[in-house]
């Protein structure tokens, strides 16, 4: 095996949506294969009836038992489900979220082992999935359930120009005020922070806390999460070192383009991040799980099935995910090198004026 590469895992997600669209896409650019070894959970043989499907030219699948046989120089397969299956385009099945489910927990053993260096999940249907051994509303829920340590998962959206965290994940609307503690943004406030530092190398993060209510609560006059529950968590946070601003009214921050000053920005829910960030960038964005010891990310759009067969979905987004997972793999492997010899760090400080 050639020493300077990683090997990344790929779960196949939903045979029936355009998951292994974008995979084999991505995939059969050569110079894909020049920086890491990709390994696919999940099945050579509707692998290659996707690749038929589409008429994917120059990409052969090299099928194997383990890691332990990849070759350094393909796109490597492991087998995760029933030969048999069955393969039907825009329809959500139980074999198809079973398949999910099986390739998804084949990859996350070998990750536990270290038989991979990071793993990228391509899109699950959060329903079809559920069973007695899934019973999480995502994959940042069951990484976390998997891999946390005592602190919670983070769902951290990235893309060129803006890096979205959320409070509170897969949770209904009228969910958020209850779940919404001074503990929690805390926590996650302070999860946001060492990913940036060790994931991303920013040596001084400066993050932008959302208000909850519109106009961030106009100082209690339309909700008192804020003055109560939101800048509290942050004045805590100051005391722990944490560079944090705000609370800002979501529609004025997005809007006058204050997000660019940022590192990154912790918004309360789900949508109040993740809807400007993908108006932003669709196609190009990236879901990274911060806070855990491994590495996971995964394309930032779901299943698709009105695209599935059609040859019509961009890989983008997965080509990112990879590129990703790579980069925060290299990121953590110099903050580990750094923190055993200090003297590289500053050497980068005198060489660039700064550190990225």
């Amino acid at each position: 095996m050639e020493s300077d590469k990683i090997i990344i895992g790929i779960s196949h997600g939903d045979i029936n949506g355009i998951g292994y669209e974008v995979i084999l896409k991505t995939l059969a650019e050569p110079k894909m294969l020049e920086t890491f070894i990709p390994v696919i959970y999940g099945s050579s043989k509707v692998a290659a009836y996707h690749r038929k499907n589409l008429d994917i030219q120059g990409l052969n699948l090299n099928s194997i038992n383990s890691v332990n046989e990849v070759n350094p120089k393909r796109v490597n397969i492991i087998n995760c489900v029933n030969d048999e299956i069955k393969v039907e385009l825009g329809s959500s099945t139980a074999e198809a979220g079973k398949a999910s489910f099986d390739a998804l927990e084949k990859a996350t053993e070998d990750l536990k082992d270290g038989l991979i260096h990071a793993l990228v999940t391509a899109p699950i249907n959060k329903k079809n999935i559920q069973s007695n051994d899934f019973h999480f509303p995502g994959h940042t829920e069951y990484l976390e359930k998997k891999f946390g340590q005592g602190t919670p998962a983070l769902m951290l959206l990235v893309n060129d120009v803006m890096r979205v965290a959320v409070v509170t994940g897969h949770i209904p609307v009228d969910k958020v005020s209850k779940e919404l503690t001074q503990q929690l943004i805390l926590e996650k406030l302070t999860v946001l922070n060492q990913s940036l530092k060790k994931d991303f190398s920013i040596v001084r993060p400066r993050i932008a806390i959302l208000g909850l209510n519109p106009h961030a609560g106009d100082d209690g006059v339309i909700g008192n999460e804020e003055k109560n529950v939101i800048i509290p968590a942050m004045q805590e946070a100051e005391k722990n070192g944490i560079i944090c601003a705000g609370p800002y009214p979501a529609d004025g921050f997005f809007g006058s383009g204050n997000f660019s000053k940022f590192d990154a920005i912790l918004a309360m829910y789900h949508d109040q991040g993740l809807i400007p960030f993908k108006a932003i960038s669709m196609e190009s964005g990236v879901n990274f799980t911060a806070g855990l010891s491994v590495i996971r990310t995964s394309p930032a759009h779901g299943t698709a099935y009105d695209l599935a067969g059609k040859n019509q979905a961009s890989e983008e987004s997965f080509r990112q995910a990879l590129y990703m997972a790579y980069d925060v793999y290299k990121s953590r492997e110099f903050i580990e090198d750094i923190s055993k010899n200090p003297l590289k760090t500053e050497q980068k400080v005198e060489r660039s004026g700064r550190v990225e």
